[in-house]
């Protein structure tokens, strides 16, 4: 058995996890609600709020214990998560970052619409913040909502800068509550990022302990007959690939936190039954993917990546790294209900408490089953006309070097809406491959016919008898940014070689991609296509994201758009912000391997 434990590596604490607490010098453990009057928390001592339009950061190191082995965390102010920063639109904001680090460092305000020279990304828009020097940052608040803000130098962000972000509209509150909270959902590790990255280069399954087993094989041997569970093996086996394989790194290696607090540290937001309690939930995670609910209560979505939407009510939603979602719950029944956030992989959660007094606590639900990828995850439309959409079905037309995953070499490029797809008799979209997708081994799957369905919840959540959100039902309560139809459409594919942890777009590598340029304030599309079975999450600086449904309507402006396995899609931008602006999956580790491009919009 091949040793997972290389030198260096202290062995896996997988269930240890749950029953720590944490301490982190004099830093809050539970960060609550931001307004005053209603503060609420299982701690006497308030969140640190940062308030008005001078601010004074400073980023350094703290000793922090989330595990029960001592360890330094990178805060912000000496907390973690850092202070609450609460602007108002229509202000002017300075921000003094003082760099307490020994190595470079840095500030992105994510999702924020702002002058390029202030977006905090070193290398693109500015050198960064040497240690021991200042950087000031100021600029007009354009938005409001809830957002966020991290280092953006290296691995940092993995290890703790990063905080919540409000901002107040300059009008009244569409949706008004009782109380407000922040929920910030983050992952922990006490490894060192750069090791961690060491290790998925050479193992990039290291971390996945959820792989299939014998009672699986039986399970399938049932649905499918041996013959059928023997050629699904084999066919899984051929690619190198594995249908477990949803993340990178798994709760035996994180620990995840809601509000800074570990499961066992139990945040807790107080609130009177009949009361409208509203609920920021931001994804500050590293590499983690989270699905949310509140057994015993309705969610009623108000607000994605800071733009309000058409309330929708749900009964649990996925939140892809970097995004963020406004919630009203509106309790009515005097008894506590968890705040419960299940990574992607089942592997563990975060969770929190809302309840009448401080103390109490309700059931923690038991994690959904390990998810498993199916050939709709790895072919797309392809797998769902022929039917292969079951357990694992035995069709692999997106398998490398067989004959229906090559096409012919269509140069990459901009394309008009003329020029726009190749549609099959059942309306499938036909991708457009770049050449540098072909021959190369950082690519190990192409999908020529990607699923364009927004309305598909995603793995682990289909089909599970609650009401999840999707983007499909994603309706900006305001109208397009721009009306024009855009002029122009660049198609990327979102491309990887998993088993040598390569991520890239169209195949080719940050070190070796030349930027993207928009011309200034044009309407272009951008066409997303993910020829990979793992999500990513696509976040481009400076300039809103306007999702469109397939027929091409705007539905929704966000920051950061999540690409599901083998999946299209496609939104709109307005080249109207000047500058350099990073482009690239958030999730931290793909991005450090090259999934990450250079805007010029000039």
């Amino acid at each position: 058995m091949q040793d997972r434990h290389p030198p260096g590596v202290p062995p896996q604490l997988p269930r240890r996890r749950f029953v720590q607490g944490l301490v982190l010098g004099g830093a809050a453990a539970a960060l609550g609600g931001f307004n005053n009057r209603l503060w609420a928390s299982s701690r006497p001592d308030p969140p640190k709020v940062l308030s008005g339009t001078e601010f004074n950061l400073e980023i350094g190191s703290t000793p922090a214990n989330f595990t029960g082995h001592p360890t330094v965390a990178h805060t912000i102010n000496g907390q973690l998560p850092a202070p609450i920063l609460r602007w108002r639109e229509g202000t002017t904001v300075t921000l003094r970052v003082t760099n307490r680090l020994p190595v470079q460092s840095s500030i992105h305000w994510h999702g924020i619409v702002l002058p390029a020279d202030m977006d905090g990304v070193p290398g693109i828009s500015f050198p960064g913040i040497a240690p021991g020097e200042t950087f000031v940052y100021r600029f007009p608040v354009k938005q409001s909502g809830t957002y966020w803000y991290h280092s953006h130098s290296h691995f940092q962000e993995q290890n703790g800068p990063y905080g919540p972000l409000v901002i107040e509209p300059a009008g009244p509150e569409r949706n008004p509550t009782d109380r407000d909270y922040v929920v910030m959902l983050n992952d922990w590790t006490d490894l060192d990022p750069a090791r961690i990255f060491a290790i998925l280069k050479k193992q990039s399954d290291y971390f996945n302990f959820n792989e299939l087993t014998l009672p699986d094989f039986l399970r399938d041997s049932s649905m499918l007959g041996l013959k059928g569970a023997l050629q699904a093996r084999e066919t899984w086996n051929h690619m190198r690939m594995s249908p477990r394989d949803v993340i990178d790194i798994s709760g035996f290696t994180y620990t995840y936190l809601m509000n800074g607090a570990t499961p066992a540290g139990n945040w807790t937001g107080l609130f009177r039954p009949g009361e409208r309690v509203r609920l920021r939930f931001i994804n500050g995670a590293a590499n983690s993917y989270f699905d949310v609910r509140i057994p015993g209560l309705k969610m009623t979505v108000i607000s994605a990546d800071g733009q309000d939407v058409h309330p929708v009510q749900v009964d649990e939603f996925r939140i892809a790294v970097a995004e963020t979602y406004d919630v009203i719950v509106q309790p009515q029944e005097d008894r506590a209900y968890t705040l419960f956030a299940q990574s992607i992989d089942r592997s563990g959660y975060a969770r929190g408490t809302l309840s009448p007094r401080p103390g109490m606590e309700a059931e923690v639900p038991m994690m959904d089953a390990v998810p498993t990828l199916t050939m709709v995850d790895m072919m797309g439309a392809m797998a769902e006309g022929h039917g292969t959409s079951g357990v694992h079905g035995t069709e692999h037309s997106a398998m490398p070097g067989n004959p229906m995953s090559s096409m012919q070499d269509i140069p990459h490029g901009s394309k008009t809406g003329m020029e726009r797809s190749l549609l099959a008799p059942a309306g499938m979209i036909k991708a457009h491959h770049a050449r540098t997708e072909y021959n190369n081994p950082g690519v190990d799957m192409r999908v020529d016919w990607p699923r364009t369905d927004l309305d598909d919840p995603g793995v682990g959540l289909r089909d599970n008898g609650r009401r999840v959100l999707t983007y499909a039902d994603l309706r900006s309560v305001e109208g397009p940014l721009d009306s024009r139809e855009p002029s122009r459409e660049i198609e990327l594919h979102l491309t990887g070689n998993m088993e040598r942890f390569v991520w890239s777009f169209d195949g080719v590598r940050f070190s070796d991609a030349k930027p993207i340029h928009f011309k200034p304030n044009e309407r272009l599309r951008i066409v997303l296509c993910n020829d990979t079975m793992m999500n990513h999450p696509i976040h481009l600086h400076g300039i809103f994201s306007e999702l469109e449904n397939p027929q091409g309507e705007v539905i929704a402006r966000k920051h950061t758009i999540n690409v599901q396995p083998a999946q299209r899609v496609t939104y709109a931008v307005t080249a109207d912000n000047p500058g350099r602006w990073a482009y690239h999956c958030h999730l931290l580790y793909h991005m450090e391997a090259g999934m990450f491009r250079e805007v010029v919009t000039a």
